[in-house]
């Protein structure tokens, strides 16, 4: 079988392609990436990217079609892929994420891809009551990065057939300790705070609702998916991933840090606007048609994790917010250096 993987060396790539190539070594695992975050290596002792087989560097609007001959399935990473990118580039994120994610996609069908595995988003619910959200249920996407996730579920359900399979996994919000580590996500950021300034502070009032999936369980799905059959959830498949359960407010997932890490107190801005972005989740069609890929490393573990691979790499830098662990200021410097144009292309 020959996988690509767009997106390959983000926060994702390097344990999808380690976790691929463990199961199956027969598998040719196929790589394609900008490359924006390829120097933002945590914790490692050698390159995970070796795990893929054949490496390619470039922008998915400027995609050449030819790397797709012969590929079996692809796995669609690639994106400007938060809310803090997605607002400060928005007119990018639209190219980006929604159209040149089409074009790939129908790329791929024209090139007789069986399947699309699309990494879709739960932030599309925007804000809701008190309801777990069903993949039935309205959509309310309240940001470019959500918006871009609805449209392109809309292309994929257009181009989906018996030969052309795709699957968009909803994913709960990530966490979890990887080779490239992000600490703009909730989890990773307050297991950050507690180690390097023993206070976590939360930036809204902590009442919003958020479901968290480790970076492991987000792989889990998409092995999932990889040998997923029509019979199980038909030929266009948009399904939550994560866990009934781990639907948390801010303010729980907090505390849990807190107490996993001693002597760390928990400070909410009272001054805080309130953030829309709260919604619960329900999760039990993903557990009736993958009950063997159900996640499994829960909130405890993955701030342990953390807590580990963190100690690792001798983190102290209590100023993380303005570093390179945050994918925002990663872009924003390549643009101060006049290393990436306004339009996210490289400066040659």
């Amino acid at each position: 079988m020959k996988i690509l993987v767009t997106g390959n060396t983000g926060y994702i790539g390097p344990v999808l392609g380690g976790r691929i190539k463990a199961s199956n070594n027969n598998i040719k695992l196929i790589g394609y990436d900008t490359g924006f975050f390829l120097h933002c290596l945590t914790a490692v002792d050698c390159s995970p990217d070796l795990n893929y087989d054949v490496q390619y560097y470039g922008d998915i609007r400027k995609f050449d079609k030819t790397i797709l001959n012969g590929v079996d399935v692809v796995i669609h990473l690639a994106a400007i892929s938060n809310d803090p990118m997605g607002n400060n580039f928005s007119d990018v994120t639209d190219e980006i994420n929604s159209k040149a994610s089409e074009e790939i996609a129908k790329k791929s069908k024209e090139a007789g891809v069986k399947k699309f595995i699309f990494a879709s988003s739960c932030s599309m619910y925007g804000s809701t009551d008190n309801n777990k959200k069903k993949e039935s249920d309205s959509l309310n996407p309240l940001t470019a990065y959500a918006k871009s996730k609805v449209y392109m579920e809309k292309a994929l359900e257009a181009l989906s057939d018996n030969n052309f399979q795709a699957t968009c996994l909803r994913y709960s919000t990530a966490c979890g300790m990887t080779e490239r580590l992000r600490l703009d996500l909730v989890l990773n950021d307050f297991v950050a705070s507690a180690l390097c300034t023993g206070n976590i502070e939360i930036l809204s009032d902590g009442t919003p609702w958020r479901p968290l999936i480790d970076v492991q369980d987000m792989v889990r799905a998409i092995e999932w998916a990889i040998v997923r059959n029509n019979d199980c959830g038909g030929n266009f498949l948009a399904v939550n991933v994560g866990k009934n359960e781990w639907n948390y407010q801010v303010i729980d997932v907090a505390n849990t840090v807190a107490r996993m890490i001693p002597n760390t107190t928990v400070s909410i801005n009272k001054n805080a606007t309130s953030d829309k972005r709260s919604y619960q989740v329900d999760f039990s069609l993903y557990e009736s048609l993958a009950p063997n890929h159900l996640p499994q490393v829960s909130l405890e573990q993955s701030i342990g994790e953390l807590i580990t691979g963190l100690n690792k790499m001798n983190f102290k830098d209590s100023d993380f917010r303005e570093s390179e662990m945050m994918r925002l200021k990663v872009l924003q410097n390549y643009l101060n250096k006049n290393i990436l144009n306004k339009k996210l292309y490289w400066v040659k």
